[in-house]
């Protein structure tokens, strides 16, 4: 089977582990090139051990590699500000981009809930943090009317890497953005922990839901296909207890910012995510959520290229 070859800019964390997941367990996808700016990094050390091209020089030195005329993907894994200069680089030069930073510049895509539908040029991956959660928000709300949902993200301090902490202001905000246009909720929150504790403890999160009444029982079985949709493709995804349910009455309604008084059922559920160690030890589960979501994102693109012969690798053999 002929596929797409792929770059990733990025040596960090995020970066790392999906060029293993890449090489490891993609159907569709090739390595072609591993780009960053610092030389001495562990990505690019791993990527150039592995055969895979590599430079340290940013998007320029992606654009002066010989390979990158047969690139046809580039997941951008560095930062929020850095990704708008790349993508008007390679939106220019007909690339798909894939973009894991919460630059929100392209429409965003959570594979559980939207995938299949989402054909843009540029997507965009959320957050580790939205990833996990919002799933969980859109089986509520595909149910009952979400008023309010906020989220709590908590994953150790040793996963988040230099471009995970200079984006903690864009983590929030995209990820509050996303619990409303993706999740459904009138309003949403995110909140982000960075967890000191030794030996580094496993990604958790919180997901609390305010709705209208509904029928508790099929709540629960929303959620439960969700989390079955998400496991699809992240296996170390999972409910750490059972989902949790708090009436708030009529009388007693809660105040929420921008919506005012509402009353209904309160929604909780906590999930555990475990990685799959592909580079960081299982603590880690918000790079394998995020990598995995992009994963499956790339290979779907993929499919869709392949399918219809417009790879560029494709179009400049048949010239």
């Amino acid at each position: 089977m002929t596929k797409t070859k792929v770059a990733i800019i990025g040596s960090g964390n995020i970066g790392s582990d999906l060029m293993i997941k890449v090489i490891r367990n993609s159907k569709y996808l090739e390595m072609g090139a591993m780009v960053g700016v610092d030389p001495n990094s562990d990505g690019l050390a791993r990527a150039s051990r592995l055969g895979v091209a590599t430079t340290a020089e940013g998007i320029d030195g992606l654009l002066a590699l010989d390979v990158f005329k047969d690139i046809d993907i580039v997941f951008d894994a560095t930062s929020a500000g850095a990704h708008k200069h790349h993508n008007e680089v390679l939106q220019a030069r007909g690339v798909q981009v894939i973009d894991l930073t919460p630059a929100a510049i392209g429409p965003y895509v959570i594979p559980a809930i939207n995938l299949e539908e989402e054909n843009a040029t540029n997507m965009n991956m959320v957050t580790c943090g939205g990833q996990a959660t919002i799933p969980i928000v859109a089986a509520v709300s595909r149910v009952a009317k979400v008023h309010y949902a906020e989220i709590v993200a908590s994953i150790a301090s040793k996963s988040a890497g230099p471009g995970t902490r200079a984006n903690i202001d864009e983590f929030t905000e995209t990820t509050r953005s996303a619990i409303e246009k993706l999740g459904g909720a009138t309003r949403g929150k995110a909140i982000i922990v960075l967890n000191p504790a030794e030996p580094p403890l496993i990604m958790r999160d919180t997901v609390f839901v305010l709705s209208e009444m509904v029928d508790q029982q099929a709540i629960q079985e929303s959620i439960e296909k969700m989390i079955a949709k998400v496991q699809s493709y992240v296996p170390g995804y999972r409910l750490k207890q059972q989902v949790q349910f708090d009436v708030i009455p009529a009388d007693k309604p809660l105040n929420i910012p921008d919506v005012g008084l509402v009353h209904g059922l309160k929604t909780s559920v906590f999930l555990e995510v475990e990685g799959a160690a592909h580079y960081l030890p299982s603590y880690a589960g918000n790079l394998d959520i995020m990598t995995s979501a992009a994963l499956a994102c790339g290979d779907l693109v993929a499919q869709r290229r392949l399918a219809s012969g417009i790879t560029r690798g494709i179009k400049e053999a048949a010239q």
